[in-house]
């Protein structure tokens, strides 16, 4: 493990001696690359130094116990050896899973888009839901949530929104909300007490930087249209929503959150870049998930991921078969037990697939 780490520790010093270098601070993608790799390193390092401190007290306790003369330093030494013998594997076991090469998207931003499915009026009210339950998680976790655009639903809920979320590794933990997301309860407009099933899909970008996805304006239609919705006296009187369609793919994206034109014509341009960015990543997953045989993230947008049941209390994840009766906080936004287990269940995968690695 310790020859490992001193791999590590190799790169971490060229690291840091690189970021500060002039050619690398100029070029914008290099530098930030590498502080990516600097902030991962750095919590390797802090492993790596609690590791042969338990080493080292292992050592020492060993050779105080075989001495043998003092008996006081024997018996507080048996305490050190225990707690260094406890302490060894488990830290040993978490310096396997950091070592475990990182994917460089998980560290960005995301952009995520709800759209209701079958079941009518209920799919929106439900994609509304998912919205609250992903806005209090974001909440929960310091990140902030910006909407895009957005169509609202008949009877309430959304037909489908898009919005951004800011922080530290959101792309990372939210990938796994991708997929299809299954709804069974009674709906609002079910006048018999039926019990029905509403399906809506979340898809997870990561947000692409400038530097990631080079588009030709020549290749981006750019249409302006009134805003709909709540905003005051700018909404349907100024043309200041914004649509892009980019020609090659027929990808489209659009804003309509700010009142101020350039702003959306901004915003809908960085859903346009990670769209682009996220269809070579899709190939890329699902190059991924074939090899190792993943139900976890496997990018596969039809796939039906998790089940909340109302009329039973339960959420099921039918990737790795979790069940949990705990609905009421979970569609309160206390989803980060299911995505603990999501991140095991992969991390498992790739220990796997990485023992030459690790």
């Amino acid at each position: 493990m310790l020859e490992k780490l001193q791999i590590v520790k190799q790169r971490f010093d060229e690291v840091s001696d690189l970021i500060i270098q002039p050619d690398i601070i100029t070029d914008q993608k290099r530098y930030v690359a590498l502080n990516r790799e600097y902030k991962d390193l750095r919590i390797l390092m802090e492993k790596r130094a609690l590791y042969i401190e338990l080493t080292d007290n292992l050592e020492e306790a060993e050779s105080i116990i075989a001495d043998g003369n003092d008996e006081e330093m024997v018996e507080m030494a048996k305490m050190q050896y225990d707690e260094a013998k406890e302490g060894i594997p488990k830290l040993e076991e978490e310096i396997k899973v950091l070592l475990i090469p990182k994917d460089p998207e998980d560290s960005k931003n995301a952009v995520v888009e709800l759209r209701a499915g079958t079941g009518g009026d209920e799919a929106s009210i439900f994609a509304g839901d998912l919205f609250r339950m992903y806005t209090k998680y974001c909440e929960s976790k310091g990140w902030s949530v910006s909407t895009v655009d957005f169509s609202e639903g008949t009877n309430g809920g959304f037909k489908e929104i898009q919005f951004e979320v800011s922080g530290e590794d959101v792309y990372g933990t939210l990938k796994f909300e991708a997929g299809v997301h299954r709804v069974q309860r009674v709906p609002q407009t079910e006048t018999q007490g039926r019990v029905h099933t509403s399906a809506a899909t979340c898809m997870v970008f990561p947000e692409a930087e400038e530097f990631d996805v080079e588009i030709n304006p020549k290749e981006v239609r750019i249409d302006f249209f009134c805003s709909s919705g709540p905003g005051g006296q700018s909404v349907n009187t100024t043309y200041s929503a914004v649509r892009l369609t980019h020609i090659p793919t027929g990808l489209v994206a659009q804003c309509q959150d700010q009142k101020s034109q350039h702003k959306n014509k901004e915003k809908a341009f960085k859903v346009l870049r990670s769209r682009l960015y996220d269809l070579e990543l899709a190939k890329k997953n699902a190059e991924d998930a074939e090899k190792r045989g993943s139900m976890v993230s496997s990018g596969d947008r039809s796939a039906k991921i998790r089940t909340y049941n109302y009329p039973q209390g339960r959420v099921t994840d039918h990737r790795i078969g979790l069940t949990l009766y705990d609905l009421s906080n979970i569609v309160n936004g206390d989803i980060q037990k299911i995505i603990d287990e999501l991140m095991l269940a992969e991390n498992t995968e790739k220990l796997k697939t990485n023992n030459d690695v690790i």
